[in-house]
């Protein structure tokens, strides 16, 4: 049997609960729902370094963060690792491609990739007329951005609408024809990838949006459908500072805490909701086009996020935090083959992360797998299978006064705030949304001291010091990378 085709679909900041098949009171995603039905959900799944760039290196490296090195968020750090997921499907045979997102360094490192269409959205780091080096800026690097400008304009930029690029906080509708959109550019540019691909291979095709990362511009029709819906009130924990929510207010598009009137959160929702159901249109285009050419049903789809989106939980935006709608996210493997027998509709409990994508995909290719790779293949999983699974996932995000490290099965999760030393926890089975921090319970002190003790674990040798002695030491500098990879 022929290895079969690999696509990896990620869309930027999509929360784990926005799929109307787990139930979301408001969104539409009926394409996803569909891959739900006929594949497989994983929901427990987690990324482990709730941001843009160290999500993309679990992704491309198979490693923990601790080897990535990416512990945090930090722009022009070079990739120089040996093993990345299309150089090693490259060497199995694959002809290989990358449409949208990549976040790396420099922007057009192929990472092992044949080629790359490259989008990466608004990055600060390359929109700097002072500073940035000819070759790096958005000018040169961006794919989308040269296109747009021959089909809008010379004069289109992504700032047009006068949307931050961390503006989680308003929305409004996109001003240009939906088939300008970014999101629509990207699903056009992967299925021309089909047209052109070389036929006497297999191919590992990484569809890679943007959206709904902010700005939150959705196409009219789309915000459409939920500006004028009742939205149901964001969860706010027992332990949330709501005077501090209250003195922060509407002070910054771009905050990450404070309590918003309610018309602009509505609105905010309201286009981040239109920008996954626009997304959830373009994801059918895409596997329209696939049995167009005559291969869905050769090719293994995995769906993923790199992060979710806080959206007002706990009067908090943006991600980096590790509660659940930052850190949790969709995962779905579909197999329209049969050929791995992935019992479908199944829902199995493993907690995953985003490290587990590189060994699923070289796996189902029959590649080898690099000793480097700390993740694991969720083919087993997927079908039930009841080998040796991780009883327990270690995340963290350098994050200012507010850096954070977190453990959790997807049943219970133990929060480290390393500059504070505050401790949360919480019970995920009966109280989802974090809405009770037990930490201070003494019916769960025994619980709690366990889930540290997990934790000291994870952060013995770390070179930051956050263990001494056996004990969690609070107050030490975190750093966004590690030095192995400065």
């Amino acid at each position: 049997m022929n290895p079969p085709n690999l696509l990896l679909i990620t869309v930027d900041q999509m929360r784990y609960d926005c799929l109307s098949a787990l139930g979301h009171p408001v969104i539409e995603t009926p394409n996803l729902d569909a891959m739900v039905r006929k594949g497989v959900l994983f929901p427990n799944a987690y990324s482990a370094v709730p941001s843009c760039i160290p999500a993309r290196a679990a992704i491309m490296t198979g490693m923990s963060q601790r080897s990535h090195g990416r512990v945090g968020y930090q722009d022009q750090v070079p990739w120089r690792y040996p093993h990345m997921l299309a150089g090693e499907l490259a060497q199995a045979g694959y002809h290989t491609q990358c449409v949208g997102k990549m976040h790396v360094y420099p922007a057009r490192n192929l990472c092992g990739f044949h080629n790359i269409v490259l989008h990466d959205g608004y990055l600060h780091h390359n929109r700097d007329k002072r500073d940035t080096a000819f070759a790096e800026h958005y000018d040169q690097v961006d794919d989308y951005m040269r296109w747009l400008r021959r089909e809008a304009g010379a004069a289109a930029d992504l700032t047009d609408l006068g949307l931050d690029c961390n503006a989680s906080t308003v929305g409004r509708p996109w001003h240009l024809p939906e088939a300008l959109h970014p999101t629509n550019w990207c699903v056009t540019e992967s299925i021309d990838f089909l047209r052109r691909r070389d036929p006497s291979k297999p191919f590992f095709l990484w569809s890679s949006f943007v959206r709904p990362h902010s700005p939150l511009d959705p196409p009219q029709t789309y915000f459409d459908l939920y500006k004028d819906l009742e939205l149901p009130e964001p969860p706010v924990g027992d332990w949330v500072d709501e005077e501090a929510a209250e003195r922060v207010g509407t002070a910054d598009p771009t905050t990450i805490f404070g309590r918003l009137p309610r018309r602009r959160l509505d609105r905010a929702r309201a286009a981040y909701y239109g920008l996954i159901t626009h997304l959830d249109d373009q994801i059918g285009r895409l596997l329209q086009a696939l049995g167009e050419y005559g291969v869905l049903s050769d090719t293994l789809i995995l769906f993923t996020s790199d992060h979710g989106e806080l959206m007002g939980d706990h009067h908090a935006f943006r991600k980096s935090l590790p509660y659940e709608g930052s850190a949790k996210i969709p995962l779905i493997l579909w197999d329209p083959s049969g050929r791995f027998g992935l019992p479908a509709g199944s829902r199995p409990e493993a907690v995953v992360e985003l490290r587990d994508i590189m060994p699923t995909l070289l796996e189902a290719a029959g590649a080898p797998i690099p000793e480097a790779v700390e993740g694991a293949s969720l083919l087993g999983p997927a079908r039930g299978e009841a080998a040796e699974w991780r009883s327990y996932l270690h995340g963290e995000h350098a994050y200012g006064d507010r850096s954070n490290h977190f453990v959790t099965d997807g049943r219970e999760k133990y929060i480290w705030f390393s500059q504070s030393g505050e401790e949360q926890f919480f019970d995920l089975t009966a109280d989802p949304a974090e809405l009770f921090d037990m930490a201070d319970d003494p019916a769960r002190a025994d619980r709690v001291a366990l889930w540290r003790e997990r934790l000291v674990h994870e952060l013995e040798g770390r070179e930051e010091g956050y263990v001494k002695e056996g004990r969690l030491v609070a107050g030490r500098a975190p750093r966004a990378c590690l030095s192995h990879i400065l």
